[in-house]
């Protein structure tokens, strides 16, 4: 693979852009300029700078990030800061079917709410994580405005009817650590769906931050703000 469509698939701009950064010498390899844009290289595991940033290559981005409260899960935010400013440019700029535009969130969580967030440029993972069939599990910690009683469990568990919907919807787990607390797993995705929940069980949230997705749990040393590749095993747990 030729070194501009190296650094191309990875983020570092334009085809154009790329071989004005090899001609700079701004690219090294094991401490090494790279002087030919077209040098022919093994990408597999290929380990590189770019202006003294350290990038390995991966052909597909797959990431988790502890999303802080205070940030939007878009690429142009309203209000609020977007999540992806909280990731280098490269994983921002990656090129999706020919255009430059980077990794997207699995799914959205809204602007107060904290916790695992997954990112990834692999449209059909992305695909397959939001499919209603899929009922991929979702785990929630709720701090709630009243203390929660065995009546709110009980209708969290059979099912709860929300606004525009026609059927209950209920929580595949749900019990209470403390008693201004909540422990929600869910397999489905709808709109405010925990808040809606809560508030129809007659309850309210103070608080909400996403633990776990599918086998995965938020990791106790990931801060707020803070990204990590996931491992093999990790992404074998989301495809299988």
């Amino acid at each position: 693979m030729k070194l501009q469509d190296i650094l191309y698939s990875q983020g570092f701009g334009t085809r154009r852009e790329c071989t004005i950064l090899v001609n700079q010498g701004a690219v090294c390899i094991d401490g090494v300029i790279c002087a030919d844009p077209l040098q022919e290289l093994d990408p597999e595991g290929l380990v590189f700078t770019v202006q003294g940033q350290f990038w390995t290559y991966r052909p597909k981005a797959y990431l988790m990030l502890h999303k802080p409260a205070g940030t939007e899960c878009s690429h142009r935010p309203s209000i609020w800061p977007s999540v992806y400013s909280l990731l280098p440019a490269p994983l921002r700029l990656r090129p999706v079917k020919g255009a430059q535009a980077g990794v997207q969130a699995v799914g959205r969580l809204d602007q107060d709410t904290t916790g695992l967030l997954l990112l990834t440029d692999d449209g059909k993972l992305i695909h397959r994580l939001n499919s209603p069939r899929a009922h991929v599990p979702k785990v929630y910690e709720i701090t709630t405005a009243a203390p929660v009683d065995q009546d709110q469990l009980q209708r969290l568990r059979t099912g709860v009817l929300l606004n525009d919907e026609s059927s209950p919807v209920r929580a595949a787990a749900c019990e209470s650590p403390a008693a201004h607390a909540l422990r929600l797993t869910l397999t489905e995705g709808k709109y405010h769906q925990v808040k809606r929940m809560v508030a129809a069980a007659g309850n309210h949230v103070v608080a909400l931050h996403r633990s776990g997705y599918g086998r995965l749990a938020l990791p106790a040393d990931l801060q707020p703000g803070q990204f990590r590749w996931l491992t093999q095993a990790e992404l074998a747990s989301l495809q299988g």
